[in-house]
């Protein structure tokens, strides 16, 4: 039988039995109750009505009149009350011996037959009370085996569910269980053995035949598992890139021909040994396996290799996996790849060269088209028309945008061959920010922005190039009056947090996009929308000249609130 139609079957029984018990338990209780009332409206009130005439009759001497009207009353409401057989005759009897009574109350004979006639019906009653009485008592004994019968009924259900159900049911799922933790241990020839017809029936043959084809494709499918793997590792010898694979554990699992040759050790010196004990006698292991957030600025590695110096990338790639039946990622190992980058490089030092040479050849002509200019605007040389005035300041704007641009070209190249020269000391904050706001305050004039210093008193000097960090400074005050709209304000703060020196640029302008604000110190990078007016080489340098101090930069901004640039130096 299938369990789901013996657990409807069960539950089913059971729920019927319940109802079955409470139905006889509240049929019960109403026959008890109408065996009750009955007894209280038949006989209790004429029991009642019979004592009050009696009282009634014994008090006629003092007031007749009064008391037999009393009795008449009461005499009336028994009339109404007859229930019992033999109770009408007796009632009948009691009438006629009242009339005699009113015509002569002072007749005890006549008394004497009244008392017998009400005890007549008094006694009728009493016997009425004890059968009925009786009756209730059957009806309450029977109530009562009728629903110990049902409940018995209903106990026995109950605990054939509770004895069997639970074994019918757990028992497959444990021996289910543990022939699945055998399958899970590579024991593929385990099986389940279940007779029955119900669903574990079905599952069990299920289960077997899965059984039967693991074992089968695990039988088949190792010298395929042998092949692949032996696929792979020629594979990764032949790549040009070194490979090294590492477990959990940092035990070195593979390593192809090309990290053989850089790392100088031979296969069975490397294969299965710990990379932590290797990086003990071995630099280049220990380089590589550095993980980033031990050396946060990510530098190309410098390795002799191919009878040069050569450049190689290094990244490692964070290997996990979800076990099959499983919903947790479990981490398997890294794998490192160096990638080599020596050919790009050496073009990033002609392309540096270049730029470096180029840059520095223009400054020549660009001095000598602007001291032209000076020459031209001076009066001595005679009198401009209007449109040579304006050609000329056109020339003399375009002239000292070239000087900026090679200026900046010529910082970058400085920065990408490490000839960056500085001249760090003691330096004052308070003069570092009047120099910058002097050098740009003719162009924050031009737009009407106000440039308001908040700077903490007697800050203490900063180590730092005042020159370098002034440039900065600068920059950072160009870009925020470039991108501020006329007559606003912009903050320039000066404070001291956590012994560093922090300077701060606020300005009210369109801000710039959160996916941007990681980009905008990144060489050439400017933010799509914005007017293209530099080379998007100013802060860029700025990061580099600061970091190169050991301080730091960034930038708070939200779109349409403003920016804040901001750098820090150490005191």
């Amino acid at each position: 039988m299938r369990i789901k139609t013996k657990l409807n079957l069960g539950v089913g029984l059971l729920f019927l039995m319940i109802i079955i018990l409470s139905l006889v338990s509240g049929y019960s209780v109403f026959l008890i109750k109408a065996d009750t009332e009955n007894i209280l409206k038949a006989n209790y009130n004429t029991l009642e009505y019979s004592r009050n005439m009696i009282l009634s009759l014994d008090e006629i001497k003092a007031s007749p009149d009064s008391n037999i009207h009393v009795f008449k009353e009461y005499l009336e409401k028994q009339t109404q009350n007859v229930t019992e057989p033999g109770e009408k005759e007796a009632t009948a009897n009691l009438e006629k011996s009242f009339a005699l009574l009113e015509q002569n109350g002072a007749n005890e004979a006549i008394k004497a037959q009244i008392r017998k006639d009400i005890f007549a019906i008094m006694k009728l009653n009493l016997d009425a009370i004890k059968q009925k009485s009786d009756i209730a008592k059957q009806s309450a004994e029977t109530a009562n085996l009728s629903i110990a019968i049902v409940g018995t009924l209903c106990f026995l259900i109950a605990f054939n569910l509770l004895v069997n159900l639970p074994n019918n049911i757990a028992n497959p799922i444990k021996e289910l269980t543990l022939s699945i933790k055998e399958i899970a241990n590579k024991n593929y020839s385990e099986r389940v053995h279940f007779t029955s017809h119900s669903e574990f029936g079905d599952l069990a043959k299920s289960f077997n035949t899965m059984a039967q084809k693991l074992e089968e494709y695990h039988d088949s499918n190792v010298y395929k598992l042998l092949f692949e793997k032996k696929r792979l590792e020629t594979l990764i010898n032949n790549m040009n890139d070194p490979i090294i694979g590492l477990d959990n554990e940092n035990m070195i699992l593979f390593a192809n021909d090309e990290a053989l040759k850089i790392i100088g050790l031979k296969l069975e010196d490397v294969i299965g040994k710990s990379a932590s004990e290797l990086a003990l006698s071995n630099d280049l292991i220990h380089s590589l396996i550095l993980k980033e957030t031990e050396n946060p600025k990510k530098q190309p590695l410098k390795i002799f290799a191919h009878g040069k110096e050569s450049y190689f990338e290094k990244e490692i790639h964070n290997i996990t996996i979800t076990p099959t039946g499983e919903e947790k990622e479990i981490n398997i190992g890294d794998v490192i790849i160096l990638r080599n980058i020596t050919l790009f490089k050496e073009l990033d030092f002609a392309k540096t060269n270049f730029i470096a040479t180029v840059s520095h050849e223009l400054k020549t002509p660009i001095a000598s088209i602007k001291l032209s200019l000076q020459l031209l605007e001076n009066a001595k040389t005679g009198d401009m028309n209007d449109d040579q005035k304006q050609l000329v300041e056109s020339i003399k704007d375009d002239s000292q945008r070239l000087l900026k641009i090679t200026g900046e070209l010529l910082n970058l190249s400085q920065l990408e061959t490490g000839n960056i020269q500085l001249n760090i000391g003691k330096s004052n904050p308070h003069e570092i920010v009047k120099y910058a706001v002097e050098a740009v305050k003719v162009q924050a004039d031009q737009k009407q922005i106000q440039l308001i210093v908040e700077a903490d008193e007697k800050l203490t000097e900063v180590k730092a190039d005042s020159e370098k960090t002034g440039w900065v400074l600068i920059n950072y005050l160009s870009n925020a009056i470039r991108y501020s709209s006329e007559k606003s304000s912009i903050l320039i703060k000066l404070k001291k947090e956590n012994n560093q020196i922090v300077f701060q640029v606020i300005d009210t302008g369109k801000g710039i996009d959160t996916r941007y604000k990681d980009r905008v110190f990144d060489k050439y990078f400017q933010v799509p929308g914005s007017q293209k007016s530099g080379t998007g080489l100013g802060l860029a340098i700025s990061k580099e000249f600061i970091e190169a101090q050991n301080g730091s930069v960034g930038v708070e901004s939200n779109l349409g609130l403003g920016s804040t640039f901001w750098l820090s130096l150490k005191v």
